[in-house]
């Protein structure tokens, strides 16, 4: 480098051996900075002369950190107003929003890692295999750091403030982190006689995994078996149970009527790893015995009654969404008035549902897959900027379209958005990449089937009938795009527009890990210009125009560009702002609140 003249940047250095040599190697450094101190990093480095925070290394085995003790002070929360019930549910979102993204910018900096062959980075446990502790561990162990888990001052007792009968979760360390069950692996999850202002053990929750045999488990109905007795390498009873622990909780939580939360875990192969979470409500235990088990030997089981009023579990849910994908009318013999409202321009059909009216509006609109655009907006617009990528493979690190996105790529390599940007540039039609490439995600429609179905309280509503997946890609809003000049015209008339920049930034919220790391600065890259132009919806739209509005949504909008390169004309590509279980109502902050949003959804 000390041959070069002092402002050649390395890229116009001549090649030879020696310096591609060196290019290599400044590219290896520079990535490895990256991933462990930019602007990309979760933990800050400290700064020179000071003293490095105390963390608890995952897997290290050294604690080097006191953490707050969980409180056996058990409290019940009393009924909430709207405006509560929002403020909880947004910090419930916040959390697993800082959970999922943790989880997935480690596994990115993992894979990073590992191209570069490295098996670890400083500030994640040291120089040994970081793949040997699970990333969804050492998200949760970060926020444990931070002080990040909720309801670690008090236990509460029934139902959680900010978490709903029917919510979703993919790893069991969330609900840690949440505060719906506290035990990492024990089903029971209780306060001790031993910290209880009682002097007895009380319970608070439960998970139903199926890894005892001897349950009986009807839904509504629930013969639980009690934990101990089992050889941990066999899963099969070697002793009998005894009435103490988390049993002996069951038994007085019964004795004092308190309700259980349930949890149920159900297979499922959208999840990561392979099984997914329910909470499926409030239970009473109303009645317990020493039984002879199918192994021979004493087991304690519970019967349990789940609490009248809720709202349907959803693992219930998930069955029928499940059986509906497979034979609709043993299901719903009647009250769908189309199969599929795209006529065949989604990948998924979209069905219409309606068993409230007779009300079949949506039948009357041309379906739109794709926006259209107006010529002028994205003539000559499609080789701006030096056309696509040259990527033969899939695309990696430093590819012209990475450039584009600020370097990084915007999603992992299972198409999750990894955080929010004011514009994302997925790979296009004038890029050599595959369709393979994970730079290509929203450009290929809908994944999901969804229902357009009609609502008694908010009009006509989206449901999805698969389980999706905080951060994934759900559909495009869709309609005729027009022109500042055009919409003025049109809205003249009474037609109803949607207007860009009246959507607010919701994208902010998700990959915003500042409570973990202060010096996050959200991406400012690619920048955004301002939004003149409006979507008429008045005579051809898509699904998304139905979803409903909500100022807690659970879903947000990311804009995107892969077709044409005119940042003034991106697409509203709408994204899941956390899990959403099978059969719930899909909702977006419209922002401004309006007729059109009524003209939309009624």
């Amino acid at each position: 480098m000390s041959s070069a003249p002092v402002m050649t940047p390395l890229q116009a250095l001549p090649p030879n051996p020696d310096e591609d040599a060196l290019l290599r190697e400044y590219y290896r450094l520079a990535s490895l900075y990256l991933s462990s101190a930019g602007t990309g990093a979760i933990v800050p480095a400290p700064a020179p002369g000071a003293a490095a925070p105390a963390v608890v290394q995952p897997g290290s085995g050294s604690v080097v950190k006191k953490r707050r003790p969980r409180s056996s002070e058990l409290v019940r929360v009393s009924s909430l107003g709207v405006r509560d019930q929002i403020y909880f549910r947004d910090l419930v979102r916040r959390a697993r929003i800082t959970f999922e993204c943790l989880r997935g910018l480690l596994l990115r900096d993992d894979d990073r890692a590992e191209s570069l062959g490295l098996g670890g980075v400083a500030g994640y446990g040291g120089g040994g295999d970081r793949r040997r502790v699970r990333a969804d561990l050492r998200a949760a162990a970060l926020m444990a750091d931070h002080d990040l888990w909720l309801n670690r001052d008090r236990r509460i007792v029934g139902s959680m403030p900010g978490i709903s009968v029917g919510d979703a979760f993919f790893f069991r360390m969330e609900l840690c982190v949440l505060g719906l069950h506290g035990q990492v692996q024990a089903g029971i999850d209780y306060v001790s006689a031993g910290r209880s202002a009682s002097g007895e053990p009380i319970a608070t929750s439960i998970i139903v995994s199926g890894g005892y045999e001897d349950d009986d488990d009807r839904g509504e109905v629930l013969v639980y078996t009690g934990h101990g007795g089992r050889d941990p390498n066999l899963h099969k009873h070697c002793v009998d149970q005894k009435l103490e622990g988390g049993n002996l909780a069951l038994e007085r939580s019964m004795a004092y009527g308190i309700e259980i939360r349930v949890i149920r875990a159900v297979k499922s192969r959208r999840s990561p790893v392979g099984k997914v979470y329910f909470y499926d409500g409030l239970y009473k235990v109303v009645d317990y015995w020493l039984d002879r088990g199918k192994s021979g030997f004493g087991v304690y089981k519970y019967k349990m009654l789940r609490i009248e009023g809720q709202e349907p579990m959803g693992t219930v849910n998930y069955r029928i969404a499940e059986q509906l994908k497979v034979d609709v009318f043993a299901v719903r013999p009647t009250g769908y008035l189309s199969f599929d409202i795209s006529m065949g321009r989604e990948l998924l059909p979209v069905a219409l549902y309606n068993d409230v009216d007779d009300d079949r509006d949506p039948l009357l609109f041309e379906y739109l897959a794709r926006p259209i655009f107006p010529t002028s907006a994205v003539q000559g617009k499609f080789a701006e900027g030096g056309g696509g990528c040259d990527c033969g493979e899939n695309c990696s690190f430093g590819c012209n379209c990475a450039g584009r996105n600020g370097g990084e790529f915007a999603y992992d390599k299972t198409g999750v958005l990894l955080r929010g940007k004011p514009l994302v540039y997925e790979c296009g039609p004038y890029c050599r990449c595959p369709p393979s490439c994970p730079n290509r995600v929203s450009q290929k429609g809908l994944q999901h089937r969804l229902e357009v179905f009609r609502s008694r309280e908010t009009g006509w509503g989206v449901r999805s009938l698969d389980l999706i997946k905080a951060g994934t890609f759900i559909c495009e809003f869709s309609g005729i795009v027009l022109t500042q000049q055009q919409s003025e015209i049109v809205a003249a008339n009474g037609d109803c527009l949607v207007r860009p920049n009246r959507f607010p930034p919701r994208w902010l919220d998700w990959g915003d890990i500042s409570d973990v790391n202060p010096e996050y600065v959200a991406p400012d890259y690619p920048a955004l210009p301002e939004l003149n132009f409006a979507i008429d919806v008045s005579k051809a739209r898509n699904v998304a125009c139905y979803f409903s509005h909500s100022c807690s949504p659970n879903v947000f909008v990311q804009f995107v560009l892969f077709d044409h390169y005119n940042a003034s004309y991106p697409h509203l590509m709408i994204f899941a702002m956390e899990n959403i279980p099978p059969l719930r109502e899909l909702s977006i902050d419209y922002g401004i609140v309006d007729e059109w949003v009524g003209k939309l959804t009624m």
